[in-house]
């Protein structure tokens, strides 16, 4: 059976791939050499203030680490295995050049059997950040390399370039016999889907002799499968009444254990990998009425399909893009995945859009993904640039993108690949005849063909943005601009908002800049002011416009969290509403790899929910009794004709209510209207009637929506908006009360 052995590692920096560091630190590993330096030399955080400025120059050296084998006299056979290097590596032993190459997602292993003794060490030397060309200074320079583009520098991300050994990283000894590696494959009956056959491939080294044992338990620990084996041998099997995995709200994401046994001549047990498999089918296909739109002649195709069909049911995608959880991806641990993947869960979300200029997260959270049903739409390391398809980064993105989908497709959770983000486009200038693009569907078809392949996001019917709350050039608010939308899947849209609370804020900014905020300081270096646009993500001149000048930092944090949820709300509701047409709502985004001080996110870093995590969480309930209005702000005296929904993506019927409608002005409830709901489908929304209102006179700012059920509490919903008085009597023989 297997040991594993940790290494004591050092890192040093030199200018040339052959010179000696001039002097050497103690490094953890996983992380990056950026942090190890830091932690010596005693920089600042890197995220306080400008300080990750001060870090820079380190993208430009070589590195040289070295990991001294410290473990006592064992049998057997000894590995060097590594998760992955960031980003250029060569790898020695006792100065032989073991292993030479470039990429970060492909995990090996090297065998010193025979070679090592206590006390050797294994060195690596990693080279500077890749760079296709010395201007601009931003994320062209990744268009030809398989590094996460975000690194170089985003509206949400500092230029901090990681390097470094970032997976985990160890010495292993393993019996002469091992496996290497065993993938279960399976086929769902997609009649009754009662039952699978399944089959599993198993490549390792052992001799002929040797036999292997097939068991599959269920989640109780009950064998639901047992073969023993020659090596020899392709098994097929069939396991008759499965569970199947389903997506968070739509059933239970039910996993079953996979292991496989080695035995050697001798009867022994010498090895075993163990995995868990989720039964699910998946899909993307049209939704039927785009098959009948009429498309006037000269003929063109229809609109390509996006509905995503998980064992044979039609699912709306509810949820985020996920970007890194950090600016090092090497200190990212299971907890901080878990941490975040709850909240996902919590928020009622069924898929992540795993946004193509990040990072390729670790293994565990992926099996996060797995035991919470949240799907994942996963892109490659490609976001807006274009990519030449040159020989060596071709080579690069093959070798990468292979190990990315082996590590990968045995997760249940993984229902779409996509080659990357915003290719199609005047940035980034690809199609879909570009070599990058055709090498990743191949590669999809060719390992991975029964899950869907995207080439980039978004695509001919679906939609990004917009990412503000207000147009400054016409006034549209986000009810006004999706109400009037008509896209397949909206992939992306975000309004941004200020950090969580002051005590985020106090670790990225000094005392003295916190309040006013001025461009030029921490506010600017951390997102706020100039992010993509003069005033973005903090947009404050339309935070005061609707609530008034700011008289403190406090003022500022409520009232833009306020508008963000009130967004947010809008946004994905009226998403929903346009379901079947309408199959996906992802806003942007959903966490942050650093602390901004404003941002699209709804999680400030690492795991602190904004007002408008909590609004989401409110919009993406199964079913809610939902409100389209017209826009944020009212006034005394106009007419507020709201319409109201049920939205309904539960697999079980609704069985009818009374929902009463209140407008709370003040203290005061105005009762509105009765909307009577009768039996409604599972997974089918209800347009209901439209109020017609004359606003009353109140004396605050603020007024709430209000719907309220008389038989389930759970799906209540409230809106807020901003109200002023007019300095008139209220005519109450001006209301209008309709159905």
């Amino acid at each position: 059976m297997r040991e594993r052995y940790l290494l004591d590692w050092t890192v040093g920096f030199s200018d040339d791939e052959t010179q000696k560091p001039a002097e050497v630190v103690k490094s953890e590993v996983p992380g990056a050499v950026q942090l190890d330096i830091a932690k010596e030399k005693g920089y600042g955080p890197y995220y306080f203030n400008d300080n990750y400025k001060d870090y820079l120059w380190m993208e430009d050296k070589y590195w040289h680490y070295s990991g001294e084998i410290n473990f006592p006299a064992i049998a057997g056979r000894i590995f060097f295995v590594c998760g992955g290097i960031d980003y250029k590596f060569k790898v020695y032993f006792k100065g032989e050049l073991l292993y030479d190459y470039e990429g970060m997602f492909t995990p090996f292993e090297l065998e010193l059997t025979d070679k090592v003794k206590d006390g050797d060490s294994i060195d690596i030397v990693i080279f500077p950040v890749p760079k296709s060309c010395e201007y601009p200074v931003d994320r062209c320079q990744a268009n030809q390399s398989c590094k996460p583009a975000v690194a170089y520098g985003w509206d949400f991300h500092p230029r901090l370039i990681p390097l470094g050994i970032w997976d985990e990283t160890y010495i292993e000894s393993r019996s002469d016999e091992f496996i290497s590696q065993a993938a279960v494959f399976y086929k769902v009956d997609e009649v009754d889907y009662s039952f699978a056959d399944i089959e599993v491939v198993v490549d390792g080294e052992f001799n002929d002799s040797a036999k292997l044992k097939w068991l599959i338990k269920d989640a109780c620990g009950q064998i639901v499968l047992e073969q023993e084996y020659a090596v020899s041998e392709v098994v097929k099997s069939r396991i008759n009444d499965i569970k199947l995995w389903w997506p968070n709200g739509q059933g239970n994401p039910y996993l079953y254990t996979s292991i496989i046994e080695l035995y050697n001549a001798k009867g022994e047990k010498v090895d075993e990998n163990i995995n868990r498999v989720g039964f699910r089918t998946v899909a993307i296909v049209m939704d039927e009425p785009t098959w009948e739109e009429v498309i006037d002649f000269p003929k063109s195709r229809t609109t390509p399909p996006i509905t995503l069909k998980i064992n044979g049911r039609k699912i709306f995608g509810k949820g985020s893009n996920f970007v890194c959880p950090d600016v090092y991806p090497g200190i990212i641990t299971p907890e901080r995945y878990v941490e975040q993947l709850d909240l996902v869960k919590d928020a009622n979300m069924n898929l992540l859009r795993m946004w193509g200029g990040a990072v390729v997260n670790k293994k565990s959270f992926f099996d996060g993904c797995d035991e919470r049903g949240i799907m994942v739409w996963q892109e490659f390391p490609l976001a807006c640039n274009r990519y030449e398809g040159t020989e060596s980064y071709l080579k690069v993105l093959d070798n990468e993108s292979k190990a990315i989908i082996k590590k990968l497709r045995q997760h249940p959770c993984i229902v779409i690949w996509c080659g990357g983000n915003e290719l199609f486009n005047s940035w980034s200038r690809m199609t879909d005849q570009d070599l990058a693009i055709r090498l990743l569907n191949k590669n999809c078809y060719e390992l991975d063909r029964d899950k869907p392949f995207l080439p980039t996001s978004p695509i001919m019917g679906m939609a990004h943005g917009h990412y503000i709350f207000r147009e400054p050039n016409n006034g549209r608010e986000v009810y006004q601009i999706f109400s009037t939308s008509n896209s397949t899947a909206y992939t992306e849209f975000g309004v941004g908002s200020i950090a969580a609370n002051i005590d985020v804020l106090k670790k990225i900014i000094p005392e003295e800049d916190l309040f006013p905020i001025n461009s030029g300081t921490s506010w600017e270096y951390h997102h706020a002011v100039a992010a993509w646009e003069p005033n973005s993500h903090l947009t404050l001149d339309v935070v005061e416009d609707y609530f008034g000048k700011s008289k403190s930092i406090d003022d500022v944090i409520e009232n833009s969290q306020k508008m963000q949820a009130a967004g947010l709300k809008c946004l994905f509701e009226e998403a929903r509403r346009q379901k079947p047409h309408a199959s996906m709502a992802l806003n942007w985004c959903f966490n942050e790899p650093w602390i901004t001080a404003a941002n699209m996110s709804i999680v400030s870093y690492p795991a602190i929910p904004k007002k408008g995590y909590y609004a989401v969480k409110e919009s993406l309930r199964p079913m809610l009794y939902s409100a389209q209005i017209e826009k944020f702000r009212w006034q005394e005296g106009e007419l507020f004709s709201p319409s109201f929904w049920l939205l309904n993506d539960a697999p079980e019927y609704f069985l009818g209510d009374n929902v009463k409608i209140y407008l709370r002005i003040d203290d005061a409830e105005h009762y509105i209207m009765q909307w009577d709901i009768g039996t409604v489908e599972a997974n089918t929304n209800l347009q209901g009637p439209t109020a017609h209102y004359i606003i009353p006179k109140g004396e605050g700012s603020e007024m709430k929506l209000i719907l309220r059920s008389e038989k389930n509490s759970g799906l209540d919903s409230e809106y807020f908006l901003i109200y002023s008085p007019l300095d008139i009597k209220e005519d109450e023989g001006t209301r209008l009360l309709n159905h």
